[in-house]
């Protein structure tokens, strides 16, 4: 079973509209992961209209969205701040001593969630 099917913008091909492509993509998604360091906070289009999308779709309970701290950064005054954020206690994936083990508590995180939005289909 494929419990999770990804998409991510390297997946946009040649001649498409970018900004339509994630924008449908955005709208049909289940789980949304936001991939947090400083270059995502600092990228207009990321953190306002990426983000923005996001919050909207989990605010009207159709997607949910997981930060995942990838660098460390000062993400606990943003506005996804008040998000159970991935890995465990929020510690920035690059500060883990074994990068290994901070994936695997990432995936398997995104996997219990993956499979309650399933069990309440």
């Amino acid at each position: 079973m494929n419990l999770i099917s990804d998409w991510h913008d390297r997946k946009i091909e040649a001649g498409d509209k970018w900004g339509e492509v994630i924008s449908e993509n955005l709208k049909k998604a289940d789980i949304i992961v936001l991939l947090i360091s400083i270059d995502f906070i600092n990228s207009k289009y990321c953190y306002d209209v990426e983000m923005d999308a996001a919050l909207d779709r989990q605010d009207d309970d159709k997607a949910k969205v997981i930060p995942v701290i990838a660098r460390s950064c000062l993400w606990k005054s943003t506005r996804f701040a008040p998000f159970q954020a991935l890995p465990t206690d929020g510690k920035a994936i690059v500060t883990w001593p074994d990068r290994d083990v901070a994936l695997t508590d990432v995936a398997d995180g995104i996997r219990v969630v993956a499979e309650q939005i399933l069990s309440k289909r």
